[in-house]
Formats: C-alpha cells, sequence, structure tokens
C-alpha cells in the first residue's frame, strides 16, 4: 500500500501498565516480595493505535504524557512502532498516565488508574493538530481523557466529514446529543449497561439494549460482547456479527484491539460487515497472548490466520 495506505488519527490516552505479581499481598504496615514484575505500554488510546498500525494503517497519536520517566519511553514506544509522535505533548511537573496492577495467584487483579497527564489533553491540542487530523480517513476517540476534549474532535470530524470513533470506556455519563455526531459508538456490555441502566446477559437484552442506545440518537452502535461476538445496530436493522473461538489465555486488551483493527479495515474501503468480522478475528487472536499491546498480531499472521477461517 506504500505511503498512500490511509491514516488513523487516535487522539486519547497512553498509559504505562505496571503489573505485580504476588502470591499474597501486605497488610498495612507490612513489606512482601512479589513474585513478578512486568512493565508495559498502555492506555486504552496507544492500545488503539497500535492496533491499527498493526493492521497496517498509517497512524498519529494525539495525545499528553508526563515529564518523568515514562513519558519519553512512550513516547520513543510509538515511535519505535512507526506511530507519528509529533503531536504527544509533554506536561511539566505532571505524572504520565499510568495503572499499578496486583494480580493473585488464580488471575484475579485489583487496579488503580491514574491519569496524570491524560487530564491535560485540551481541545487546543486537537486544534493544535488539526492540519494532520484533515488528513485522516478515520479518528478514534475513548473516554480516558476530558470529555469536553471527546465533545470537540467529534464535532471537528463532523464539520470535515472525517469517520468518528467512540469508545465510550470508561463508563460515565455522556451528552448523547453531542455523541449522535459519530460515526460509530463502540461500548463493551458492562458500558453498554452503564450508560442505558438495561442488563446485557443474554442476545435478546443486548439487542435491546443496542436498540436503547440508537433510540438515544446514535447512528451506529456496535456492543462488543466479547465471546459471543458483537451486535451492529442501526437504522436499518441489527444484527450479530459472530466471534471466532480461539484457545483464550488473556482478554485485556482484545476491545482495544477489536477498535483499532476496525478502522484500519474500514479505512482500507472494506465494507462494514466485512470489516466487523475481521475486527472480530483480530480481537480474538490478542486473547491468545498474555499482555495488551504485546499480544496484537502483525497483518500478516492476521491475514494467514483469517484464510484459515474463510
Amino acid at each position: 500500500m506504500g505511503e498512500q495506505r490511509p491514516l488513523i488519527a487516535v487522539v486519547g490516552s497512553a498509559n504505562v501498565d505496571l503489573t505485580t505479581f504476588s502470591a499474597e499481598f501486605p497488610r498495612p504496615g507490612e513489606t512482601l516480595f512479589g513474585t513478578s514484575f512486568d512493565l508495559g505500554f498502555g492506555g486504552k488510546g496507544a492500545n488503539q493505535a497500535v492496533a491499527a498500525r498493526l493492521c497496517g494503517a498509517r497512524v498519529a497519536m494525539i495525545a499528553k504524557v508526563g515529564d518523568d520517566l515514562f513519558g519519553p519511553a512512550t513516547i520513543r514506544n510509538f515511535e519505535s512502532l512507526g506511530i507519528d509522535a509529533r503531536h504527544v505533548g509533554v506536561v511539566a511537573g505532571m505524572s504520565s498516565g499510568v495503572a499499578p496492577i496486583f494480580v493473585e495467584p488464580g488471575g484475579q487483579n485489583r487496579i488503580l488508574v491514574v491519569k496524570g497527564a491524560n487530564e491535560r489533553l485540551c481541545p487546543a491540542d486537537v486544534d493544535a493538530a488539526a492540519a494532520l487530523l484533515r488528513e485522516a480517513s478515520a479518528v478514534i476517540l475513548q473516554f480516558e481523557v476530558p470529555m469536553e476534549t471527546v465533545c470537540h474532535t467529534i464535532r471537528f470530524c463532523r464539520k470535515h466529514g472525517i469517520r468518528c470513533l467512540v469508545n465510550p470506556a470508561p463508563a460515565q455519563a455522556v451528552d448523547f446529543a453531542a455523541m449522535a455526531a459519530a460515526d460509530y459508538f463502540i461500548p463493551n456490555e458492562s458500558e453498554a449497561q452503564a450508560l442505558t441502566g438495561l442488563p446485557v446477559r443474554t442476545a435478546d437484552e443486548a439487542f435491546s439494549c443496542a436498540e436503547a442506545l440508537l433510540q438515544r440518537g446514535l447512528r451506529r452502535v456496535v456492543l462488543t460482547l466479547g465471546k459471543n461476538g458483537a451486535i451492529l445496530a442501526t437504522s436499518e436493522g441489527m444484527e450479530m456479527i459472530p466471534a471466532y473461538p480461539v484457545e483464550t489465555l488473556d482478554t485485556t486488551g482484545a476491545g482495544d484491539a477489536f477498535i483499532g483493527s476496525f478502522a484500519a479495515f474500514l479505512a482500507e474501503g472494506l465494507k462494514e460487515r466485512e470489516a466487523l468480522r475481521r475486527a472480530s478475528l483480530y480481537a480474538a487472536l490478542s486473547t491468545m497472548r498474555v499482555g495488551t499491546q504485546k499480544s496484537f498480531a502483525g497483518r500478516e499472521i492476521f491475514e494467514t490466520e483469517w484464510k484459515k477461517r474463510m
């Protein structure tokens, strides 16, 4: 595809995941030895950017990091993957976003997210990247940065005719009138439930929940259901996008893999349902390896697996 590859721009979060594994956790005032530790690059925005890049798109990241040890490392990680990081700003005197994660032997985890510099990504930063954004085939957004910035970016995309995908994660109160200008609204089960107050335990409930989101004025809803696939809901009707059974080890980041790859496949010109089916497999493949960004497949591996399932 050469230099004519479509451009995906991600306006969103960049974190560093600090994962500690331990047989038990200390009581107040107690010090214990853990069993192992892993440092990885994360944040929903960054994860989606990496997925789109590994699928073959050109990708640019608009984000904020701190002036601590993790800020420059995050920027180098983007650059090493070929992601345009010119609009990743460094905030003096603030930490980068971090997620300390504590994992028990059975796999149960406890996670703290400190937003840090992500809180400083503001509408002016989006405006500063306007020339780049206008080149994009799609812009991806999430809710780990200020809502004011999310809504501003949606309006920018609408004004300039740029495809806009919104991932309402983590779930929080939203202005559905602002969200209605986006092309795709892509929650998972828990996010959809939090936004509508409706349960999403069965396929019928999931369809009802997707319908409720459409009734709030959204244009297209893709409700992801993990191993049960995804629902595409539009004014023309609703349908189930199948999941692909795999040997799952770790589901962390699968939703980000789905969204980043879906944007990349759409930008290549694939039909909506084809892009969703491919994204479903791409997300499933990410669950076969441990970790988030490090679990995402390259395009060659994906195409090999896709052909097996044709």
